[in-house]
């Protein structure tokens, strides 16, 4: 086994290989980049090196820099993680001629599987199960309309090496084939170098599952079940679980079988995994194989116990695998939720800042799933601890929230109390959608397709709830509280009338009116108080009122009714966190000047930061509403500014290749009305 090892990459995924690394009393090199200086990832390593400036081109995609640190540090294996080089074949080559191992499968089988077309010509002869399309090399626009046209719509176009949702577009017609593989062709090239693509049948109710498998050296290659990773938006994955809901014996041996084969077919050695589309009758064909560890093998971990950076680490020092097939087993339900920084409701686009308040439930970063589930069956993978910042040069997720279960209810009842006590302040994030998610009819009866978010959009999108009673009562108790602790109370004078501060007054009780905001509502508050006590008064609603408060968690009792929660003040907003909810007040002081007035019209701003990749446009141009008039590359991922009405686009402020800010000024635009 090795007694050293450097981890080419960041965040969740680093920390995740050290922990094991650590059990196991390797010790570990992390690698940083500018942006990253201060990272989790840095500190839970051993050792950390420095390689390079903010942009992952700069650093984590320096594969002769990373090579050269592994050397110098006395490494003797690099580990690749996911993403940045963990699928580069040339990586791999380099690895190996400089003397280190690399934590991954040979580079003749990166190669055979990094071409989406490559690989199913592959498997065609393997006899996997195909999707019709074409995977063939010629490229010509022509060419491929017309294998579109002879498939049939809709279609999807994929980037040939791709991944990660990247360089997706479904097309639902002709009429739209040519202006979709444009963007496709952009996209892949952007993000992977190679703007090839293939087409494929769009099937319409498809579940995505995949299998993991694993090979060694000696000629053993077993798979460790199926994972369903059908909840997705923008063909990213949000939920995953394992097993995969109403799998049988019989199919789930069929699909772990085609897995094997294929993995056999290209000489695998270590992690991967073999990606399947399925339609609702049972039948499955291949998509593609990911020659790496999966950002959801943490499923797979808690249903067999089984620890696959520990396999991974075993097989590359040319160990066999741990166990044969038939010791593998199934043990309970698991389910992994994705926390991103981003804003479901802006089409998910990610969001960047700091993670000025972070609680989170109950947990341990990492165990072996079989050993033991951890406090209440949850587990945290994360790279992230409050006061980091999430930056737009790298991937938006704050953490991996995985739970497990006896079964499926069990796990789905532990995941809604998980997320109901992930409170995150300080940028947008996707959890409130998650408790959505999995409260749905559709996905609590495993109703699952990958278009379940866009069927229940309703659903899922829901205008927000008005605030009640317990919501309003949290947020006064913290402002009361801040205001005492604000008095700057003389604690060696116990006498003092101020340390007694209260409702009394000479001749009779005290009414205040408090006045909130949220979003364009304003919330008004009566607090009346005298010597029997205090009342508060809302919404035509009127109930005693007493708090008790220790730091952020706050209890309040309206009569009968008790209410706990946290609440995190910052300056004058009051994020309260109450029930698996969480809302921000704005408290109006009413000593405080008017803020001024916000928004401008005839501006269109840079939802968030990125790149101008596109200007479709000139300046006068007259438009129609919709009409695309500049596209953004943010994370990877293209994000198109269309006119909000009709108009004339009056003056261009970036161009190509120009770097944005988010809500900066990218053109002025001129309505009829204006």
């Amino acid at each position: 086994m090795f007694s050293k090892i450097l981890i080419a990459n960041r965040g969740e995924i680093a920390c995740r290989v050290a922990a094991t690394c650590r059990r196991l009393g390797i010790r570990t090199v992390a690698v940083y980049s500018d942006a990253d200086a201060d990272a989790r990832h840095v500190a839970f390593c051993d050792e950390a090196v420095h390689i390079g400036g903010a942009a992952a081109r700069d650093s984590y995609l320096r594969a002769d820099h990373i090579i050269e640190m592994a050397k110098e540090t006395g490494a003797q294996a690099i580990h690749p993680g996911y993403g940045f080089l963990s699928e580069n074949e040339a990586f791999a080559e380099a690895c190996a001629a400089a003397g280190l191992v690399f934590i991954g499968p040979p580079a003749s089988a990166i190669h055979a599987m990094g071409s989406k077309s490559a690989a199913k010509q592959l498997m065609e002869k393997a006899s996997v199960p195909l999707v019709p399309g074409y995977h063939g090399e010629h490229q010509d626009a022509g060419l491929l309309r017309r294998e579109s046209d002879r498939i049939g719509y809709p279609v999807l176009l994929k980037a040939s090496a791709g991944g990660g949702g990247k360089g997706m577009r479904v097309v639902e017609s002709g009429d739209a084939f040519e202006a979709a593989l444009a963007s496709v062709k952009r996209e892949a090239s952007a993000s992977f170098g190679d703007d090839k693509v293939l087409v494929e049948k769009y099937l319409t109710r498809p579940r995505h599952i995949e299998i993991q498998v694993f090979a060694d050296t000696h000629g053993n290659c077993v798979y460790l079940f199926e994972r369903d990773c059908s909840v997705q938006r923008r063909h990213q994955k949000v939920l995953e679980e394992a097993p995969a809901p109403g799998m049988t014996a019989e199919r789930r041996r069929a699909m772990g079988e085609a897995a094997v084969a294929a993995a056999k077919a290209v000489g695998y050695v270590g992690a991967g995994t073999v990606e399947f589309i399925a339609n609702q009758d049972g039948s499955f064909y291949f998509m593609e194989m990911n020659t790496r560890l999966q950002v959801e093998h943490p499923v797979t971990e808690m249903i067999t116990g089984q620890d696959l950076v520990e396999w991974q680490l075993r097989v590359a020092a040319g160990e066999p695998l741990p166990l044969k097939q038939d010791q593998l087993r199934i043990d309970g339900h698991a389910l992994e939720a994705r926390i991103y920084a981003e804003n479901p409701d802006k089409q998910f686009l990610p969001s960047t800042g700091t993670l000025r308040f972070l609680r989170t439930p109950p947990a341990v970063q990492f165990m072996r799933g079989g050993d033991a589930h951890g406090p209440a069956g949850v587990r945290i993978d994360a790279g992230v601890r409050e006061g980091d910042t999430i930056s737009p040069y790298y991937d938006p997720m704050i953490a991996k929230l995985i739970v497990w279960g006896k079964d499926r209810d069990e796990a789905l009842a532990r995941m809604r109390q998980a997320l109901a006590a992930y409170h995150v302040v300080g940028l947008s994030t996707n959890v409130a959608f998650l408790q959505r998610l999995v409260k749905s009819e559709a996905f609590r009866t495993a109703d699952l397709d990958t278009g379940l978010i866009e069927r229940n959009e309703a659903t899922l999108f829901p205008q927000p709830a008005p605030v009640g009673m317990e919501i309003i009562a949290l947020a006064v108790a913290a402002l009361l509280d801040r205001e005492t602790r604000e008095r700057h109370i003389d604690a060696a004078d116990q006498h003092s009338p101020w340390t007694h501060a209260g409702a009394w007054r000479l001749n009779g009780g005290a009414t205040r009116t408090l006045r909130f905001a949220y979003g364009s509502h304003t919330l008004d508050v009566t607090l009346t108080a005298n010597a029997r006590g205090s009342t508060l008064i809302y919404a035509d609603q009127a109930a005693p009122f007493k708090a008790a408060c220790q730091a952020d968690d706050i209890r309040v009792d309206l009569g009968t009714r008790r209410a706990h929660g946290q609440v995190h003040v910052e300056r004058d907003d009051f994020h309260v966190f109450n029930a698996g909810r969480h809302a921000v007040l704005g408290w109006l002081d009413p000593l405080a000047h008017a803020g001024e007035t916000e928004g401008e019209g005839g501006k269109l701003t840079a939802p968030m930061p990125g790149k101008v990749i596109a200007v479709m446009v000139e300046p006068g141009s007259t438009v129609t509403r919709g009409t695309p008039l500049l596209v953004m590359e943010a994370m990877k991922m293209e994000h198109t500014i269309s006119a909000p009405a009709d108009g004339v686009v009056s003056e261009i402020l970036f161009g190509v290749g120009e770097q944005v800010t988010e809500g900066a000024q990218l053109l002025a635009f001129a309505t009829g009305e204006s």
